[in-house]
């Protein structure tokens, strides 16, 4: 939501996306008033820096820390994170006082102890194999928790994967002949939670929920999630199958967690992809329930060739590093259109306020710097120059900036604030300066739009290509310019399509974020 003035100055607490305060706090005009209220300002989930996502908290960081320096007006920063191996980095980072302001818990400060379990099984990874197998041993565990009277949450990497991991356990129940370890019509509230269940919109929840078992992602929605969160809760679901979404954002302990392969698909490099540590970690945080158990037990059932590399990460834990080079051409660009980088001398002082300036300190060789660099340039000050032009000379390529060779500074053009103030990247401004035409018809504007960068993460599946076809035939105004079984040729369809029927929209299976984009023309 945006807030008015009136309302900002009604506001004592602000909750919020990373996104959405770098949107507000880039913002010359409109905005100050709110960012100037600010005196404390905390980060959940601070080892998200690890994350892709982690180069807007370092912006964010850097710019109140700089606007702390330049207004002398003091601004707390406190980071959380349960999963943090390298905190004095990142302590540094944030400017903390290690002596008074740095709070490490470890392992004994847990409620309940965590007991860890590392499961391998034959096949390769991806392979009909492997899928059998751990599809075998997840279940093997499962069963062995449910003969425990324990809750047991399994972890998969799919929505999709949830309800078919839910009703290939029930099947492997029945086969088995261990039904009545899902039984839950027993339970004291069982009448009650059936009149509850039957209020559900979700047809597979309402017939699962009779055998046991819930479902739990992103994809469903609010009131069936709150619903399985409830149930879990009460005892009268004995197996909830959901995706990370749940560790991450929903505090729902259980007794035994179970992670189901460690292969995740990647939209963005369009491959299968090993489970982040930290994710491994955030869902191990989730066994265990003070109030019932002495200790959680948690299972990582993975390939053979998986198995060292998940046992030596868990108990070794890696250092989170920075991915603040990824981002830092539109970063960079915000700075600039803001007015508090103007030269690049300023902007090499502003990379000093990174974690990735932190990092490359501690481990050069991971940014491609040599040990002797470091140790002929202690502040590194030569190579944070060198991003700094490279950057600068590529955001004056794409007409963002005007920047001076010669004297060095760093001027915004309306280009570069556009793409500031409406966050578009600047790949995407690249392929606007070359497709823009004088005359463009609105087909030429919607076939740039859909070539965005922005659209990269919605892939085009062979499932969908009909129902596209027949959008593009029946209800598209402008003709299409892309190959028609292509990413951009169905961002392109679904931006001209006025509204989607909600049985289009399912068979499309367009995933959350790309929902954000796709306004009515």
């Amino acid at each position: 939501m945006h807030l008015t003035k009136a309302e900002v100055v009604r506001t004592q607490i602000i909750v919020t996306t990373p996104e959405k305060w770098d949107v507000v706090t880039r913002k010359s005009t409109g905005d100050t008033e709110l960012v100037q209220k600010v005196r404390l300002l905390i980060i959940d989930e601070v080892h998200m820096l690890h994350d892709e996502r982690g180069a807007v908290i370092e912006s964010l960081v850097a710019r109140t820390q700089r606007q702390v320096e330049s207004t002398q007006s003091m601004i707390r920063i406190v980071g959380l994170s349960a999963t943090l191996p390298n905190f004095v980095d990142v302590a540094m980072f944030l400017k903390v006082n290690l002596s008074q302001g740095l709070f490490y818990f470890d392992a004994s400060f847990r409620p309940v102890p965590l007991e860890q379990h590392f499961v391998g099984v034959k096949g390769k990874p991806g392979t009909k194999l492997s899928n059998e197998n751990l599809d075998k041993t997840a279940f093997e565990k499962v069963k062995e928790m449910l003969q425990q009277d324990h809750q047991v949450m399994v972890f998969v990497h799919s929505r999709k994967d949830t309800l078919k991991t839910a009703r290939l356990f029930y099947q492997m129940a029945v086969d088995e002949m261990c039904l009545e370890l899902l039984d839950n019509t027993g339970h004291g509230q069982y009448n009650q939670a059936c009149k509850e269940m039957a209020r559900s919109k979700g047809r597979e929840l309402r017939e699962l929920f009779k055998k046991g078992f819930g479902i739990h992602h992103a994809g469903m929605l609010r009131s069936d999630r709150n619903l399985m969160e409830k149930m879990f809760g009460h005892g009268l679901i004995k197996v909830l199958c959901c995706t990370a979404t749940l560790a991450w954002g929903v505090n729902l302990p259980a007794a035994a967690v179970v992670i189901k392969g460690t292969q995740i698909y990647n939209t963005q490099k369009g491959s299968f992809m090993d489970l982040g540590i930290l994710d491994v970690l955030q869902i191990f945080g989730r066994a265990g329930r003070p109030q019932f158990q002495q200790y959680g037990i948690g299972f990582i059932c993975t390939t053979h060739d998986k198995l060292a590399h998940y046992l030596a990460a868990v108990t070794q834990q890696h250092p989170i590093e920075s991915r603040f080079d990824e981002r830092i051409v539109d970063n960079l660009n915000a700075e600039i259109a803001l007015g508090t980088v103007t030269s690049i001398e300023e902007g090499i002082q502003w990379l000093g306020y990174s974690y990735m300036f932190v990092r490359w300190k501690k481990n050069p060789l991971m940014y491609g710097i040599e040990w002797q660099e470091l140790s002929d340039d202690p502040h590194l000050y030569s190579q944070r120059k060198k991003l700094i032009v490279k950057a600068a000379r590529r955001l004056q390529q794409t007409q963002m900036i005007i920047f001076d060779e010669k004297t060095q500074s760093l001027t915004p053009k309306n280009t570069g604030r556009i793409a500031s103030d409406f966050y578009i990247l600047n790949n995407s401004i690249e392929i606007f300066n070359n497709m823009m035409k004088p005359q463009a018809t609105e087909a030429d504007i919607l076939t740039m739009l859909s070539l965005s960068g922005e659209f990269d993460n919605i892939q085009s599946r062979d499932t969908e290509s009909q129902e596209l076809e027949t959008l593009r035939k029946t209800v598209c105004p402008c003709e299409i310019g892309s190959a028609k079984d292509t990413s951009h040729a169905k961002v392109n369809i679904l931006l001209q399509v006025p509204s989607l029927p909600p049985e289009v929209a399912i068979a499309l299976t367009l995933n959350s974020s790309s929902l954000t984009f796709l306004k009515p023309v």
